[in-house]
């Protein structure tokens, strides 16, 4: 997240090559391009010992043609408003992508929570909300966990909102089940990785049961996505988190890291495991010869520098725009297949939407039924890129851009502007 320009350049880039296969006129690319709206906002904190901080909120929200707002936030201590601006934006695209009735958000905190007591985080949070109570809603913006934020932090943002307007729970998706969350949630988008690699995989003639994987990133996501591509027979042979990355050419023991990462989720970290494997960086570990790469931390993390020295057959974005539009074009001249965030890891959205349905409806379905509806979903997404990128002979990121932007554009044409 060093080079905070880089996520908006590279949309810029694959939203062109779209536009350019589509020949949308420039007054439709510039309506496209821009944000329908973008906030920043102070936030002030008085700390436990009695100290005061100034922290600064940010909203953006691209795009409602489709429905209302939808997106995370993320809390971290280099976020800024040309990075929420460019993640609003692939928002819109995935939203559309699969088909949700939704437009695209993002927007955060440039904290580091884990810096902050629990007591500091839900009086940032509710002030937060209290910035911004008159932009969100259930049928105006959609806040869901991201980078830095969880159930917790979408409990807390029910609560504040409830003490301003009105209760309701689909105010926020991503909450604790107790409070109306959905079942399966948590892992839905290290599920859906896991999914959408198997089913490319198959299509490239790559066996998963018998694959060799490595996932940068082992948080939520990544964690879960091992876990799920394990199950499969996937080979895991390296992952990573900020601290380190871990190697063993034989497989590591996915099992017993999956449960260390429930506990890095207060504080631990991969640097202080021990056991059977190497210890790596973080560029070595893009590096590896493996089948499969899974880039599921920060973005940009494949570009020009490193870019040459990438070996993987397949990459699946799990993380937001982890591969910069200079890579991506080198990646396709080597004939790297990449499947693009929008649909890698759209899992999570997905899950967001069957929760704010359930909210509206007042009932709560079985974990089954929201598994069984992701996976048809994601499969319905997949087979449309797939589809697309036959007919165009397009690589799978442009069919993706492509469908999701013409849907956008006949739902702009049939509302009138």
């Amino acid at each position: 997240m060093n080079d905070n320009k880089a996520p908006r350049k590279s949309c810029e880039s694959f939203l062109n090559d779209a536009f350019e296969h589509l020949e949308v006129d420039p007054e439709m690319q510039q309506l496209l391009r821009s944000p329908y709206r973008e906030v920043r906002f102070e936030l002030p904190l008085k700390r436990d010992d009695g100290s005061s901080s100034l922290f600064y909120g940010y909203r953006v929200q691209h795009n409602q043609s489709r429905g209302p707002f939808k997106g995370g936030l993320r809390y971290h201590k280099e976020v800024n408003l040309e990075h929420f601006v460019a993640l609003a934006e692939i928002m819109t695209w995935k939203t559309s992508l699969l088909d949700l009735p939704f437009g695209g958000a993002k927007g955060g905190i440039d904290c580091d929570p884990i810096q902050l007591s629990s007591n500091e985080l839900e009086t940032l949070t509710k002030r937060y909300v209290q910035r911004i109570s008159m932009l969100i809603g259930p049928d105006r913006d959609i806040p869901a966990p991201d980078m830095g934020t969880g159930p917790r932090e979408m409990a807390w943002i029910v609560d504040a909102f409830s003490l301003i307007e009105a209760f309701n729970l689909a105010v926020a998706t991503g909450k604790p089940i107790e409070l109306g969350g959905a079942k399966g949630r948590l892992e839905a988008t290290g599920y859906g990785v896991a999914l959408i690699t198997s089913m490319a995989a198959d299509e490239l003639g790559i066996d998963i049961s018998a694959a060799k994987a490595a996932i940068q990133g082992f948080g939520n996501v990544g964690s879960n996505a091992a876990r799920f591509l394990h199950e499969r027979g996937t080979k895991i042979i390296a992952v990573s988190d900020y601290s380190c990355g871990l190697y063993n050419e034989v497989g590591l023991d996915i099992d017993r890291l999956v449960d260390m990462a429930n506990h890095k989720q207060k504080g631990g970290k991969l640097s202080e495991c021990s056991g059977d494997f190497k210890k790596i960086t973080n560029d070595e570990l893009l590096q590896l010869d493996v089948d499969v790469l899974i880039p599921a931390a920060l973005g940009g993390v494949i570009n020009k520098d490193n870019v040459e020295n990438v070996k993987a057959k397949m990459i699946v974005e799990a993380a937001n725009m982890p591969i910069t539009c200079d890579a991506d074009t080198n990646l396709n001249d080597k004939g790297v297949v990449v499947i693009p965030d929008i649909l890698a890891n759209a899992g999570g959205v997905t899950v967001s939407y069957l929760e704010w349905v359930q909210n509206r409806q007042g009932y709560q379905w079985e974990k089954q039924k929201i598994m069984d509806e992701l996976e048809r979903r994601l499969k319905r997404s997949w087979e449309e890129v797939k589809s697309r990128a036959r007919r165009d002979e397009l690589n799978y990121r442009k069919a993706a851009y492509v469908i999701a932007l013409e849907r956008i554009i006949k739902a702009i044409h049939l509302r009138g502007f």
